[in-house]
């Protein structure tokens, strides 16, 4: 069974850097691209980056574009998502996805595996 398992969630003051790390199991990782979204206490879950497996083309949404930098490490299983100069409305529930794809349709994204999220708690 696919596996998703998050983790570097925290609280960290505006301006600041986390890392957070996504290990996958349970599947062909390398087959596979990994996306996060996030939820926000009241908005609707949103996609936020998505690396591919083909190729590792990286999509992000524009509201974190160039704060935000997503890479993966087949030999480890494993993405990561790097976000620096974070901002309160980054504040949200990050989830690692997948929709079993080779390639990110990020604009109409619907993934179908989903880790059980990691906490951002960005204060301003």
């Amino acid at each position: 069974e696919e596996q998703l398992v998050e983790s570097g969630g925290g609280f960290v003051q505006a301006g600041g850097s986390l890392r957070l790390s996504c290990a996958a199991s349970g599947f062909t990782f390398d087959d596979y691209a990994i996306g996060w979204f996030r939820e926000a206490p009241g908005k609707e879950r949103e996609g936020v980056s998505c690396i591919s497996s083909s190729d590792g083309t990286t999509y992000y949404a524009e509201f974190v574009e160039g704060r935000f930098t997503i890479s993966r490490d087949n030999g480890k299983n494993t993405v990561y998502l790097q976000m620096n100069n974070l901002k309160f409305e980054d504040t949200a529930v990050y989830f690692c996805v997948t929709d079993l794809q080779k390639d990110c349709n990020f604009n109409a994204y619907d993934p179908v595996r989903w880790g059980q999220g990691t906490q951002v708690t960005v204060s301003s």
